[in-house]
Order: C-alpha cells, then structure tokens, then sequence
C-alpha cells in the first residue's frame, strides 16, 4: 500500500466508503470507474471516469512509476475484461459473507490464468483469525 499512487475505485466501492472523506491514501488521486457522472463536483483528488481504458490511463500517469491500486469487485472485472488489470490480490479470511457483489462473476468466458508471485499467512494468531494474502501476476497471452 505505502507504494500506491494512485486508486481506480469502482462507483458502488467508492459511495460505500463513505467517498473516503476526499481523501485516500494521504491525497493519491481517485479515479472512479463509474457508467454516470453526477452533477455534483467530487472532492478532493477525485475524478469520476466512465470509460475503463480512460480510467486506466489516466492513473497509471497519475501514479507515474508507483502502484495503482484497485478497489472494489466491479472495478476490478472491469479492468480485467479490458486486459489493464496487471496483479490480483486476495485476502481470504475464515468469514462467508452471503451478500455483495461476487469477485469472480462477470468475467469473460475465456480462461484467466494467474501465476502465483506471494503467499502469506498469519499463523501467528488464533486459528479462527488465520488470513492468508494471495498476490498473482495476470498472464498475458
């Protein structure tokens, strides 16, 4: 995280957050992937985006040689559908949530495939609190 320069969230990750208060990662700039722009202006270092490769672009020139990081399953989907999402990580924890928008749902029928660049666990705590950290690299055909 200390590495990212700049966010690519998606609308319903970005209203559930409370818009982050204007602010996210000490004042990276926000791009929110959204299908509409409201009329009201958004705070801070936010900027709505409706088009993905548009929003891609323009936080990867915003992060420059950082990190740019996404948030929120919708955003994350789209990314991958358009080839612009690099790296995937997962954070399972021993919680089943029945409700919200399913990570993997959406995606295109062709198969995705993922190499395994880090794994870590947090053994060092009560077994019902183990979360392990999956971070994959997206392979390009």
């Amino acid at each position: 995280m200390q590495a990212t320069r700049a966010v690519v969230a998606g609308r319903r990750t970005y209203e559930h957050a409370g818009r982050w208060q204007g602010d996210h990662h000490d004042g990276v700039p926000v791009f929110v992937l959204t299908h509409d722009v409201p009329d009201d202006p958004p705070p801070g270092s936010v900027r709505y985006v409706t088009d993905v490769h548009e929003c891609a672009a323009r936080a990867r020139a915003a992060a420059g040689d950082g990190d740019v990081m996404a948030h929120g399953a919708g955003a994350a989907q789209a990314l991958l559908r358009a080839g612009q999402l690099d790296e995937l990580e997962l954070h399972v924890v021993p919680i089943l949530l029945g409700q919200g928008r399913r990570l993997f749902d959406n995606l295109p029928a062709e198969r995705v495939e993922l190499d395994l660049i880090r794994r870590m666990t947090t053994s060092d705590v009560e077994p019902a609190q183990h979360v392990m950290h999956l971070r994959y690299r997206v392979r390009r055909p």
